[in-house]
């Protein structure tokens, strides 16, 4: 009944291939949405294990699931939520040639991870395989998203916005973040990939969207291609 999507875009998600990098708070909600949305087949990426602390934001899991790994705990409640999708648990850390065999077998990368190393590989191997990316990260109180589409090879990309010798690495685990920030975050990165999917004009292609929780302050950045980025500029 939605304009814009009805029921070719509902067969157009239903036919999707999607992975998703990452099955912890901006994962859980990106998979909840999208297998409730009934994409077709669901990869979901994670080699760790679930933990107590993990429960505060990770809604995927029940305490009864601590100690279990997470795409295997994953895989079973996103079945019970929609038999209809195929949901192919990977229980490893994708890198090097697996992330790119992974990266060639979908639609659309979402990236849910919490480290700047994997960031950067998803996206060079996105941006190689022109496959469009729906990037994300949050902590403490704040969250940023962002779409990449690669439209004909070039940018922006991820790399025209961060370069690898400026960041620190930081996670959840050693900063904290408030959980509900992660479920907005990783909402709307599951809008944006059924947006993708559908061929509906994405609203966060090429730009940046950052959410300040504590003041609940959004502003929207433009991103520009760097021409000398290594991952995206000319070759």
């Amino acid at each position: 009944m939605l304009a814009g999507f009805d029921i070719r875009g509902q067969e157009r998600v239903s036919a999707a291939r999607v992975l998703v990098v990452g099955a912890g708070g901006l994962g859980s909600p990106v998979c909840l949405y999208l297998a409730a949305a009934g994409v077709g087949t669901l990869r979901i990426a994670d080699g760790d294990s679930v933990e107590l602390t993990n429960l505060q934001r990770q809604i995927l899991y029940a305490t009864a699931d601590v100690g279990a790994s997470k795409v295997s705990a994953a895989a079973a409640y996103l079945s019970r939520l929609n038999p209809d999708v195929s949901v192919v648990p990977i229980p490893q850390r994708l890198s090097g040639e697996s992330l790119i065999e992974q990266v060639s077998q979908v639609d659309v990368v979402v990236d849910a991870t919490d480290n700047f190393a994997t960031r950067f590989e998803l996206n060079a191997a996105c941006c190689a395989a022109h496959v469009p990316l729906v990037s994300a990260a949050a902590i403490r109180m704040e969250a940023q998203v962002a779409v990449y589409s690669y439209r004909g090879g070039t940018g922006p990309c991820y790399r025209c916005l961060y370069q690898d010798e400026q960041e620190i690495a930081e996670s959840c685990s050693e900063t904290g973040v408030l959980g509900p920030l992660v479920g907005i975050i990783g909402a709307i990165q599951a809008l944006e990939t059924l947006k993708v999917l559908t061929g509906m004009e994405s609203s966060l292609d090429g730009k940046l969207l950052v959410l300040d929780a504590r003041r609940l302050e959004w502003r929207t950045v433009k991103l520009r291609a760097d021409p000398k980025c290594p991952i995206c500029g000319p070759k």
